[in-house]
């Protein structure tokens, strides 16, 4: 079986995939690997090229999505599956970048809890009975990474390149799956994603919002299943 690599969204450790990485790593290798390692988009590719198997399927979420374009754009063919959910593949929009450094000045002045709190987190949820707990586990996750690592995401974030024509290259199994509630990558957007990618897979969950895998955990993984067996198949046969 292909081993799977795992890509956070921002501000979001392990913790993230806390419902995939232990069913996923019963059949296959499974590697998560962190998103603080550089300020560009290009640079956080090139270490997680460094670091994942000589072949492998790919599944970023958010932020991981946005990197996970750019490893397969340098390293095309090490890439034999792509799972992009609750992501963007454009370049980022002048009114996201103006809030930015207000964003990165606060950190820097010691309110990454106050700035994650207030200004992104309520944004990621859908409204159902379990998003306390999940907007408890971001907060968390987010504190233990630190201001640093929100600083160097937030610039990667905001200097990223527009990965359309990457998108419309891919020739291996594609998952795009969203929240159905997700106000900060719309269904939209993952329809405009399936579009591209000929063949590719679109799933759009329901009472969830950006991080499905969190919020409904037993349908995302049941999608994300479905697309590793059609990954497997198709590196059998290649």
């Amino acid at each position: 079986m292909l081993p799977l690599v795992m890509l956070p969204g921002m501000m979001c450790t392990g913790e993230l995939y806390r419902e995939q990485l232990g069913v996923f790593s019963a059949e296959r290798a499974v590697q998560f690997l962190p998103l603080n390692s550089g300020q560009s988009v290009h640079k956080l590719a090139e270490q997680i090229l460094l670091h994942a198997p000589a072949q492998f399927a790919l599944c970023g979420l958010s932020m991981g999505g946005i990197v996970a374009f750019e490893v397969l754009r340098q390293a095309p063919e090490r890439v034999k599956g792509l799972a992009l959910l609750d992501t963007n593949p454009l370049a980022e929009r002048d009114e996201i970048k103006q809030k930015r450094a207000p964003q990165i000045v606060k950190v820097q002045a010691g309110a990454l809890l106050e700035v994650m709190r207030d200004e992104m987190k309520p944004n990621y949820l859908a409204e159902n009975d379990g998003k306390k707990e999940v907007l408890d586990l971001c907060l968390r996750m987010a504190l233990q990474l630190g201001s640093d690592v929100f600083i160097s995401q937030s610039i990667a974030l905001r200097d990223r390149p527009d990965q359309c024509d990457t998108l419309r290259s891919v020739a291996v199994p594609t998952l795009v799956m969203c929240g159905e509630q997700d106000k900060l990558c719309p269904v939209e957007r993952h329809q405009m994603m399936h579009q591209m990618v000929a063949g590719s897979t679109l799933a759009i969950v329901q009472n969830a919002g950006h991080l499905p895998v969190l919020e409904q955990p037993k349908l995302s993984n049941e999608y994300l299943q479905a697309w590793l067996k059609r990954c497997d198949h198709d590196a059998a046969l290649s």
